[in-house]
């Protein structure tokens, strides 16, 4: 039976902490990212909350910075993976992003970088490390 997945952009503090708890669990956990550096601009930002079957399975986040739109803290738990999630994150929080947001960017893991092309997103500059993990400046085009 396909698996019925839904994003929805989270405000309320039990839902957020259910985003939080997906990206303890991928960042802190898994990919060993200090937790200092894991949670910054979490008041500025928008939110969103990706489920399977009611259950939580992803998150991401957008928020403005002096640059442009900057998308951020894409994490899907390890048994989510491969079922669409990541794509169906992305799409959402492209969606939601303001009309006058004409420079998108993010900082991609090197295994994300074909996902985010996937939806226009280019490399530009070179490989970098950001939390112990190589990433790539990606801007939608």
């Amino acid at each position: 039976m396909p698996l019925k997945t839904e994003i929805k952009k989270v405000t309320d503090p039990a839902e957020l902490e259910k985003v939080f708890a997906v990206r303890r669990e991928v960042f802190v956990g898994e990919q060993n990212c200090p937790p200092e550096l894991e949670w910054e601009f979490e008041d500025e930002s928008n939110h969103f909350l990706a489920t399977v079957d009611g259950e939580p399975a992803g998150a991401a986040r957008w928020r403005k910075t002096d640059k442009g739109y900057k998308l951020e803290r894409f994490a899907v738990l390890s048994k989510f993976r491969g079922h669409g999630v990541a794509q169906a994150l992305v799409k959402a929080v492209l969606a939601d992003l303001p009309a006058e947001a004409n420079y998108v960017y993010l900082h991609a893991q090197i295994q994300a970088v074909g996902l985010y092309g996937k939806f226009g997103f280019e490399k530009t500059g070179p490989q970098f490390e950001e939390a112990g993990i190589q990433h790539y400046k990606m801007v939608k085009s």
